[in-house]
């Protein structure tokens, strides 16, 4: 039901999953098995796998806090689309890459909860993309430092309230791993 013209596909969007950005996050090892199953589904489904890649002054190109997590290896003829802003579709080939496999459908997965996952999810749903956000298969780190609730509780609001999103033609919801129909509307 996405706004956006022969686009019937789905994409597993994998954002950040690298080894600075979970280094230190909730359940990390649980969060980057889930993707890790997902990432093997849909590949098994031959359902695109499109990673996002972020890169800043605290995350150098070709360091390794930079490198996507040894659990996880992108396929040679999977996308990667790098960035430097939180929403993965500001300045990138994003946009690009998903009209040319077709995709109006997105499968959200990856770290940080309340940064990079949360601004892709409102990036894709504003743009005209059916965004779905895996609720078992994203993760932060703690900043309650600075203030910010614990992490289990960021992911819980952020699942929470993208249970309930909406935008006009448009549908956004959560699923559990087990739960996601690549092919379907869950």
């Amino acid at each position: 039901m996405a706004t956006l013209e022969n686009r019937p596909n789905t994409a597993l969007l994998v954002v950040d999953v690298q080894n600075g950005v979970v280094e230190g996050a909730h359940e990390r090892d649980a969060v980057v098995a889930n993707i890790g199953s997902l990432v093997e589904r849909a590949r098994q489904e031959r359902i695109p796998v499109v990673w996002v890649q972020h890169c800043d002054e605290g995350l150098a190109k070709g360091s390794e806090g930079w490198r996507i997590v040894p659990e996880l290896t992108p396929g040679d003829t999977e996308p990667l689309v790098e960035k430097t802003y939180g929403d993965s579709f500001e300045e990138t080939t994003l946009e690009t890459v998903l009209a040319g496999l077709g995709v109006g459908r997105l499968v959200v997965v990856g770290a940080q909860t309340d940064a990079c996952v949360r601004s892709t999810l409102h990036g894709a749903l504003v743009r005209g993309y059916d965004t779905t956000l895996v609720s078992d298969a994203h993760t932060t780190e703690d900043q309650s430092a600075w203030g910010a609730p614990p992490p289990d509780q960021v992911i819980a609001h952020t699942n929470l309230y993208w249970t309930y999103q909406t935008a006009p033609g448009r549908t956004a919801g959560t699923v559990e791993t087990k739960g996601v129909d690549f092919r379907g509307t869950s």
